[in-house]
């Protein structure tokens, strides 16, 4: 893309770059706009959906006339408002009134939540080629994309709200792809921390409580690995009253007997391999 670079973050607290310099604005209703409009970069969000995010069921007479102005706000931002006689060029970033609504028009490389999801489809092609290597690191890339929860410092609507939980969501089952990728490549040492860390934070996760057990069996620790077990089925009983699922029972029976399937896979066997990794069960209740 030519010219001065438009660089707008949701993966954190929000940030409005424009050739590296901060323009980031601090009305809060014109952050919302901003944030909605780029979480559905160059789709139409339609005004309903815009008031109901900035009022939710109790908007103003002057909805209408208000969410104008808020529009303008945001074209007057660095990047956004420099339009040619013949139109905005196609890829230039463009705030741009539709039939029902408003789009924000971006190239993919103007926003992190654009480059999170590239660097997971190539991950994930990789894996599917068996380049196990190559997308484990592409997963790495991904995640670090993310400087922390999805629009923390902004006050969020009912429309935002879902957005969020989809991205927070696709964020975990990235991690977990990439714990999984770090296990078939033998690097349980070094995983051993982050998953204790996550478990702790994950309660009643058991797709992250299987990987711990795996990579502390893989290290050796295998006192450790049941322990796990058995503080996870606690936790389940006394918080949700379920037991485990089968697959990490399985998974538990397959530690007590000291199960040689659970060993790394040579390399010989097949790369994309995640034998001994269950597949991780959702709890029926929220954590």
């Amino acid at each position: 893309m030519g010219g001065l670079v438009l660089r707008i973050g949701l993966l954190g607290p929000l940030q409005v770059l424009h050739d590296g310099v901060q323009v980031t604005p601090s009305a809060p209703k014109v952050r919302q706009v901003l944030a909605l409009l780029a979480l559905r970069a160059n789709d139409t969000v339609p005004h309903h959906q815009l008031v109901e995010e900035l009022w939710e069921e109790r908007p103003p007479t002057s909805a209408a006339t208000t969410l104008q102005t808020y529009i303008y706000q945001l074209r007057k931002l660095p990047g956004l408002g420099h339009q040619s006689s013949a139109g905005p060029r196609r890829d230039a970033p463009a705030l741009l009134t539709t039939p029902g609504g408003y789009r924000l028009s971006l190239p993919s490389s103007c926003t992190d939540v654009k480059e999170f999801d590239e660097l997971v489809i190539r991950a994930r092609r990789a894996m599917e080629e068996g380049a196990i290597t190559e997308g484990a690191e592409a997963l790495h890339r991904a995640l670090a994309v993310w400087r922390g929860p999805v629009l923390a410092d902004l006050s969020m609507g009912p429309v935002v709200g879902i957005d969020i939980l989809r991205l927070t969501e696709k964020r975990y089952e990235v991690l977990e792809e990439r714990i999984d990728a770090d296990l078939v490549l033998g690097r349980h040492h070094r995983l051993t921390s982050e998953l204790s860390a996550l478990a702790a934070d994950h309660p009643t996760r058991e797709g992250l409580h299987a990987k711990l057990m795996l990579a502390l069996h893989r290290a050796g620790r295998r006192s450790e690995a049941l322990e796990v077990f058995q503080r996870l089925r606690r936790v389940l009983a006394d918080e949700l009253g379920i037991e485990p699922g089968a697959d990490i029972q399985r998974l538990h029976q397959q530690v007590l007997a000291g199960d040689r399937a659970l060993d790394l896979p040579s390399p010989a066997g097949a790369p994309g391999s995640r034998r001994g990794v269950p597949a991780p069960r959702r709890p029926r209740a929220p954590e």
